[in-house]
């Protein structure tokens, strides 16, 4: 287990997560109030937006966390780098708590589920608390045995206060509160709708045992992440819009880095997957899961009956 320096070090990552998140806050406020709206500052901040967007959901989300599609140690650690700019911690971090998040999806162990603790807890509360900042090494064996890996998740701080004294020193105040605080906040506040507003509007289209919802809106905010439904179905697909008419701009990215040679083995979901996904809307979440539970029952019963007639148990009568 990966711990913060204990119970104290818990609680001075939780008031470090605060102070930072506020202040950003402000400073993306006082950025549209004080300054206004300038084109050059719009354009650097879409800029940052979208290559800091890309560094999460190609990065963190669908090579640290999924594993994909394969690229050099070198490119590897220029998506980490870029992603710790972000401000949502380190890639080791973000990964562990990702695969924690699939295995317990919508579970009363879910890391960030809307169904258990609702949407705001959901949403950024889950990162504000200090319950989630260790994780267990063994979830990630895969991304732990590269020190550089491991120096970036420890000091995911570094490349952030360097990404804030750059915008200072180009751009003054007008840059550190615009370039970095809107496009920063824009950033987190986009990631986060995927683990709250995808599993509670949208469409399934497959049946799987959460609430994960296919959203349109969401995946234009989040670059191709809002088709989350078809995630959840086959988690090790490299695309998560399946069909043609589901845009997924991370992954157009990646094929055209693949074509450059960058990346490599990128994973597509297979035919059964997609005519499964073709064959209509599945039953409602909590029919699904419903079903499952009856069936688990079912068979415990027919177990149980098993049980009981291999044992054979002599009657009351039969012992006296």
């Amino acid at each position: 287990m990966r711990a913060a320096a204990g119970k104290r070090g818990f609680q001075v990552a939780r008031h470090f997560n605060l102070v930072g998140i506020a202040a950003m806050h402000l400073g993306a406020v006082w950025a549209l109030w004080h300054y206004g709206w300038r084109p050059l500052d719009v354009a650097i901040a879409v800029g940052f937006y979208v290559l800091r967007m890309f560094a999460i959901t190609g990065g963190y989300h669908r090579y640290f966390s999924h594993r994909t599609f394969k690229t050099s140690r070198v490119f590897q650690f220029l998506l980490a780098l870029v992603g710790t700019t972000a401000t949502q911690k380190g890639p080791i971090w973000w990964a562990a708590i990702h695969r924690r998040h699939h295995r317990e999806s919508d579970g009363p162990n879910d890391v960030h589920s809307p169904l258990q603790r609702g949407f705001w807890y959901s949403h950024i509360g889950w990162v504000l608390s200090a319950e989630h900042e260790a994780y267990d090494e063994r979830e990630v064996r895969d991304l732990v045995k590269y020190p550089e890996l491991r120096w970036l998740d420890r000091w995911h701080v570094v490349p952030v206060v360097a990404t804030i004294a750059l915008t200072l020193a180009l751009g003054g105040m007008r840059g550190l509160t615009w370039w970095y605080c809107v496009s920063t906040v824009a950033l987190l506040h986009g990631t986060f709708t995927i683990n709250s507003l995808s599993h509670v509007f949208g469409k399934r289209r497959f049946a799987t045992t959460d609430d994960s919802r296919n959203n349109w809106l969401l995946a234009i905010v989040t670059m191709g992440e809002g088709w989350h439904n078809n995630h959840h179905r086959w988690q090790s697909s490299t695309n998560q819009g399946f069909y043609w008419w589901e845009y997924d701009v991370t992954y157009w990215i990646l094929e055209a880095l693949s074509l450059a040679g960058v990346v490599s083995d990128l994973r597509t979901p297979p035919q059964k997957v997609l005519d499964e996904g073709r064959r209509g809307t599945p039953a409602p979440f909590r029919e699904v899961v419903a079903n499952k539970l009856d069936a688990v029952a079912g068979q415990a019963s027919e177990l149980g009956e098993k049980v009981r007639d291999a044992v054979s148990l002599p009657s009351p009568a039969d012992a006296e």
